[in-house]
């Protein structure tokens, strides 16, 4: 269970002090310190603490361990969720008073004595990185505002703020995202980059006019992303061996395809790192760059600048790289280019939004690229979706026999917890080929693609199903047609 510390953060983090107090019994946790001033203000802190709290058990930490200690005990405080803040928030009559604009805060967690709209932001922010949330929702409607948090890629509404609380909880978010708070006519985007502890978070902030006012939506990207491998995002047997077959040729172009949120780039991402990042030249023109990949030459897109996919593309073919990774085929100019280089003695691997993987062709013929080109090139389509898993604490078989959602704390109240993905990979053999460069229709290709192996989404989801890690409903409701 969660609690709030009794030295504030920004005091234990400076000092290198963690006080404890679990059952009226305190411990006092000390860093290490090197420098003779940090020492020497160490024990001054300490003789604080001691003078406010009484005597107390200490003991000795590592330094780094320590910080990695308060950053972990500090995220969980009760008092710093959303909903905890609101009513506080809301007792507040003089809305120009709270939106005085403060220094830029470099840690969330120093936030807990700012102006209450600002604590309540940090709030929203600091409860969706800690709940895993990809997305915030902030909407106003006539008599309210709404906050919802999407969480495995299903919306939930958290909290709702008062609606005259709305205009000066959007004007904060912009003066954080460095946008115009006098424009409400217009969409703008921004960025703001935070931290929550040890955790680096990247928000992108995308705010649109509506009848009832501004509505903001901020998509959460941690940029201290865990370790992404194949296995990791749930690719398995047959279908990961022949994946990794793939991205081991030394050309030729191999498509991820599937709907927005469906994990197509942490796939792109978990292939890369699959590949020898110190022996190959490994570059990457993405929007936005989601995760930090050490040894891997990453391009962010920019139209302010006129920097597209294209114009992106051209300039790295011209850095003498091995492997390419287009975050997204949008046009065909971007196509073209990464059709050429894949005929020129480059692996490009890219993404595309299609439902499964025999559309992939079409969709790239339907912009233009000629289907003689698309045949030589292409090394295979993978296809994938995300499957929510069934929370492993509430879980309950039913008169089928499968497993069911239920609902308990642990899951939200949902009946799932965290997700998998599911996929269908098509291999462009001989006889595929032919297929595509007689501009064959998409039930030939997948006749074709089935005929020579290929798992649809459907089947591999069945896999999950059978080992109980989630429902006939969730499968069904993700691979419907």
């Amino acid at each position: 269970m969660s609690r709030r510390h009794p030295l504030p953060y920004a005091f234990a983090r400076q000092h290198k002090l963690l006080l404890l107090d679990e059952s009226g019994q305190q411990t006092l946790l000390i860093g290490h310190c090197t420098e003779p001033a940090a020492a020497r203000a160490q024990l001054q802190a300490i003789n604080e603490v001691l003078r406010r709290h009484g005597p107390c058990a200490w003991q000795a930490s590592e330094a780094s361990a320590l910080s990695a200690h308060i950053s972990a005990a500090y995220a969980e405080r009760d008092a710093d969720s959303a909903a905890a803040v609101v009513s506080e928030v809301e007792s507040e009559a003089d809305l120009g008073r709270l939106m005085q604009e403060l220094p830029a805060i470099e840690d969330l967690l120093e936030a807990a004595d700012d102006a209450p709209i600002i604590r309540l932001l940090n709030a929203l922010l600091t409860q969706a990185a800690r709940d895993g949330a990809s997305d915030i929702h902030i909407e106003p409607y006539e008599r309210h505002s709404s906050v919802r948090f999407r969480i495995d890629g299903i919306l939930r509404e958290v909290v709702q703020p008062n609606r005259a609380l709305h205009a000066a909880l959007i004007s904060r978010l912009k003066i954080m995202a460095e946008l115009d708070i006098a424009e409400k006519r217009l969409p703008q985007d921004g960025r703001i980059s935070l931290r929550l502890g040890q955790r680096a978070i990247d928000v992108r902030v995308s705010t649109l006019p509506s009848a009832q006012g501004e509505r903001a939506v901020l998509r959460l990207l941690d940029k201290s992303g865990q370790k992404l491998t194949l296995p990791a995002v749930g690719m398995q047997g047959s279908t990961l061996e022949r994946f990794e077959h793939l991205i081991a040729q030394p050309h030729g172009l191999v498509l991820v395809t599937g709907p927005t949120g469906s994990g197509k780039t942490t796939t792109l991402y978990a292939a890369l790192q699959r590949l020898d990042a110190l022996r190959l030249n490994i570059m990457t023109v993405e929007d936005p760059i989601e995760y930090e990949l050490s040894g891997i030459g990453q391009t962010q897109v920019n139209p302010k600048i006129e920097l597209s996919f294209a114009r992106a593309l051209r300039a790295i073919l011209r850095q003498d790289p091995d492997v390419i990774m287009i975050g997204e085929i949008r046009d065909f100019e971007t196509a073209q280019i990464a059709i050429q280089a894949s005929l020129t003695g480059h692996l490009v691997l890219a993404t595309l939004h299609t439902n499964d993987a025999a559309s992939a062709v079409t969709r790239l013929t339907d912009m233009g690229v000629e289907p003689f080109l698309l045949s030589s090139s292409l090394l295979g389509v993978l296809a994938q979706r995300l499957l929510r898993k069934l929370c492993p604490h509430c879980r309950q078989p039913g008169p089928d026999g499968h497993l069911h959602p239920v609902g308990c704390s642990h899951c939200g109240h949902t009946g799932y917890a965290g997700r998998s993905g599911i996929f269908e990979l098509l291999l462009a053999d001989d006889a595929l080929r032919s297929l595509v460069h007689q501009r064959a229709p998409e039930a030939a290709l997948r006749a074709a693609a089935q005929a020579q192996g290929m798992t649809l989404l459907r089947d591999d989801g069945a896999r999950l199903l059978a080992q109980g890690l989630t429902s006939p409903e969730e499968l069904l409701r993700v691979t419907r047609e």
